[in-house]
């Protein structure tokens, strides 16, 4: 074989081995650049916008999540069959690789926010809670008193405040829907309506989940008996417009104040609910304790102590009052 011959056999593979070279290290990067970590510092959920490979990308790229724009366009033109890319808000976790990106963007989940609404809160209170909630868009203006069930609900990126407002109501129907059928026999209550009242009254008379039971017998027992129910909060709920709170304690006068609401005045139940009712309360009324008592007064240590006459009602405001003297000496 010739020199010439040998010397052009040795130039093509060299050619070879470095054209070999170039795909292993071209395969190398691109591994590098789909697998590889990203330039995410740390934990971070971002809203991916609706728009072009190009807006996404680009908006990836400024919130440091990948490192480019071009880069994550080839990505999506390579895998476009894998699926669509979503928009909305998700995790993206610490150096998430560009594959672990569009697996994120195409199946993952979005991130879940969560709203906790306690029992005993008033309309006004919930719809200012429901407005302060992040993550949501547009407003309501009131929640219906004693409408919604207290609980903690989950939402989305950019769920409208009115949809969840109707998702805590819906929820409340189907859970009257249940429980009142189930209620005790020959309650003096006409409706789910009427139940829903008077645990609202329960919820705001006692913190103790063990006393409701015993509050609810004794107001359904006045209400069979034709008794005024003389609760309190219905006075607050009525003298405060609604908002269920007052700055200073009840007096006398208060009591005497003419109020659709003022259930020392009026016989019966109040126009409607002064707050929203927990199951806990709800199934209280509907399944009140067994006890004939009329009367309940506070025993000074955060409950109640109730009594079946109006004498032992006396003997329990006289300790009452006792205890509340021995505080102030």
């Amino acid at each position: 074989m010739s020199r010439r011959l040998l010397g052009r056999s040795a130039a093509w593979l060299f050619v070879l081995v470095l054209l070999l070279t170039a795909v292993r290290a071209g395969r190398i990067y691109v591994d590098q650049v789909w697998r590889g970590p990203g330039p995410l510092s740390q934990n971070a959920d971002f809203v991916v916008p609706h728009g072009t490979t190009n807006d996404v990308g680009e908006a990836l790229h400024k919130a440091g999540i990948v490192d480019s724009v071009l880069a994550f366009r080839i990505a999506e033109y390579v895998t476009d069959g894998q699926g669509p890319l979503h928009a909305g808000e998700f995790a993206f976790p610490a150096r998430i690789s560009l594959t672990e990106v569009f697996q994120t963007l195409r199946h993952g989940r979005q991130v879940e926010h969560h709203l906790t609404i306690p029992e005993g809160l008033t309309g006004k209170d919930i719809a200012a809670l429901i407005n302060a909630a992040p993550a949501m868009t547009g407003r309501v203006s009131l929640a219906r008193e004693g409408a919604i069930l207290p609980n903690t609900y989950d939402y989305l990126y950019g769920t409208p405040r009115p949809v969840l407002l109707a998702r805590a109501e819906h929820a409340l129907a189907a859970a009257m829907g249940k429980l009142w059928p189930d209620r005790a026999p020959n309650l003096p209550l006409t409706s789910p309506e009427e139940a829903i009242t008077l645990a609202s009254i329960v919820e705001r008379e006692t913190a103790k989940p063990e006393e409701r039971p015993m509050v609810a017998a004794v107001y359904l027992n006045r209400l069979a008996a034709g008794m005024k129910l003389q609760a309190d909060p219905t006075v607050i709920y009525g003298l405060s417009d609604g908002s269920g709170v007052m700055d200073r304690p009840l007096d006398h006068a208060d009591l005497l104040t003419p109020s659709a609401y003022n259930t020392y005045l009026n016989t019966g139940l109040p126009p409607g609910p002064i707050a929203a009712p927990g199951i806990a309360s709800i199934r209280a009324v509907l399944h009140p304790a067994d006890s004939d008592a009329l009367y309940f007064v506070a025993d000074g240590q955060g409950g109640h102590v109730f009594s079946h006459d109006y004498a032992g009602q006396m003997k329990n405001v006289a300790k009452l009052r006792k205890l509340d003297a021995a505080r102030v000496k």
